[in-house]
Formats: C-alpha cells, sequence, structure tokens
C-alpha cells in the first residue's frame, strides 16, 4: 500500500511530537518543546496535522508512538494514545523506542546517543548483529563502541516509517513502555478505604 497514511507521534521528552506520511512521503510535521502539558496537547495536534494534509482518521492504516526511554508520565500519553487510537480504528499501533527512532536511517553498526536529564544521555548500539537494550548514563562514562552519530530524520518521522514498516507483521505486539528506572514517585502507604458489599 504505497499511498497508506501512517502517523507517529511522541512525548517521550519535553515536547510533543507528530508526523503523517502517505507511503515515504511526509505531509505534515510538527515538533512542539513544551516541559508540561503534552496531555492537553496531543490530540489538538493530531488533529491539526490530519486537518492540514486534508486526512481523515478513519484514513489511516499505522499509528507509531514513542515508548521510551524518556519521561515516565509522557511515555504513557502516547502509549495510551495509541493504543486508544488503534482499538478505536482497527489498526495496528507500533511501538517504536527513541534509540531505535534515532537510529533509523543510519548505517550499521552505529552508536546513537540521546540527551536525558540531569546531563545524561540514554545511548544503544545497532548491528550488525542483534540491538542492545537501551541503557542510560553520563556521556563520559560510555563503553568503548561506535562515535554515536546524530539522527538523520526528526524523531516522529522516523516513528511513522517504522510504524508503516512494521504494519503487515503478523502477532504484532501492543505499545509497551521502556523504563530505564523506576518512577521517582512512591505508592501511597495509606490503607485503601473499607469497600463494604
Amino acid at each position: 500500500m504505497a499511498d497508506a497514511f501512517s502517523l507517529g507521534f511522541d512525548t517521550s521528552a519535553a515536547h510533543c511530537a507528530a508526523a503523517l506520511l502517505q507511503g515515504d512521503r511526509v505531509l505534515v510535521q510538527r515538533h512542539e518543546d513544551m516541559a508540561r502539558g503534552q496531555a492537553e496537547r496531543l490530540f489538538p495536534l493530531l488533529e491539526e496535522l490530519l486537518a492540514e494534509a486534508g486526512v481523515a482518521w478513519r484514513d489511516l492504516s499505522a499509528i507509531g508512538c514513542g515508548i521510551g526511554p524518556g519521561n515516565f508520565t509522557g511515555i504513557r500519553i502516547s502509549v495510551a494514545a495509541a493504543r486508544g487510537l488503534a482499538l478505536s480504528l482497527g489498526i495496528p499501533a507500533v511501538g517504536v523506542s527513541v534509540t531505535e527512532a534515532a537510529a533509523h536511517g543510519l548505517p550499521r553498526p552505529c552508536r546513537v546517543a540521546v540527551p536525558s536529564r540531569s546531563g545524561e544521555v540514554i545511548w544503544q548500539d545497532f548491528g550488525p548483529g542483534p540491538a542492545t537494550r537501551p541503557q542510560q548514563g553520563a556521556p563520559h562514562q560510555l563503553p568503548p563502541g561506535p562515535v554515536p552519530l546524530p539522527p538523520v530524520m526528526p524523531l516522529a518521522e522516523a516513528i511513522a516509517r517504522i510504524a508503516a514498516a512494521r504494519r503487515d507483521q503478523p502477532d504484532l505486539p501492543r505499545p509497551a513502555p521502556i523504563y530505564l528506572r523506576p518512577a521517582d514517585a512512591a505508592p501511597a502507604r495509606d490503607r485503601g478505604p473499607l469497600i463494604l458489599s
């Protein structure tokens, strides 16, 4: 389906980013920096992209979303949105790590390093064999390996391209978050209320 429409989006960091593709062609893409408010901004942003391209939700054939690593809440926003859209539209949703998106289109072997909080980076090595798992650390503490390469395309565009390439794979897993560290929030210590029958 060369003319199929694929939508990719990400809220795993201090941004709200989205791209709409028709086949290999980027129709519209946006990247808005924001420290907060991704949950409120994501769907209006997606509506704006579709309206600008003259595409309806029912025209989409695949959805890609960023699954982290990154901001705990931001990852959940993208994953929940992609799962809900896939269910309501009856199309596949593809989860894509930010490191895989950053490495999309780069020659193998390669290493990518995505900025993270507190001056750290999230990095991963790719090919020619199986990819390593994403890891996080200080830039000067990375193990020996290839010099990190910059991405060749915006994050949301890479996510949409990967989603388009995988949409027909059988038994495609639902998008699931990748967390490298436990959440900053701790569960409540108070006992919950007694529920009477």
